[in-house]
């Protein structure tokens, strides 16, 4: 299980990378996606590049944080946290991918997605075969999904709070 800990940081930091360079500028040259999606599209009005990496850099915390608990003090509880929020992450890869798909255009992201998505179901498939899953382990599987729920709500909070900052300069 070790040898897979810190690809999880590694893989999201791949990942977002994308999203950082490339979102902003999408959401600010595609007006029709606030006509489509205005609902959706106001969680993201505004953000510039450096709202957006606050985001991103606030996102990266757990993922980092719990890979660097589960690889120097490994335990069943912090590994399922491990394997909730990969899982979560590979979660987002499809949802990326989804959007793609249904708005029939290229979004930021989605090529990250389609690399890391068959790397991260192979990790998970690897890590099943490796951990045993009793119901504290689903608990604190399912536990740390939602958790990075919440954390992606604060990711967004924080970049809203530094385009506040930013604009006021």
């Amino acid at each position: 299980m070790k040898e897979y800990l810190l690809l999880l940081p590694i893989i999201f930091i791949f990942h977002d990378m994308e999203e950082v360079v490339g979102f902003c500028w999408f959401f600010r040259n595609n007006p029709w996606l606030y006509d489509r999606f205005p609902k959706v599209m106001n969680a993201y009005r505004g953000i510039t590049n450096e709202g957006m990496a606050a985001g991103v850099y606030e996102e990266f915390i757990p993922f980092f944080g719990v890979s660097l608990l589960a690889y120097y003090f490994p335990s069943k509880i912090i590994y399922a946290f491990w394997f909730g929020i990969f899982l979560s992450l590979a979660g987002h890869f499809i949802v990326h991918i989804g959007h793609t798909i249904y708005l029939r255009k290229y979004i930021p992201s989605f090529i990250t997605s389609v690399i890391c998505l068959p790397v991260s179901v192979n990790i998970l498939l690897r890590c099943t075969r490796i951990m045993t899953f009793d119901a504290v382990t689903v608990i604190a599987i399912v536990v740390s999904i939602i958790l990075m729920m919440a954390n992606l709500k604060l990711a967004h909070a924080l970049a809203h709070f530094v385009n506040k900052k930013v604009q006021a300069v």
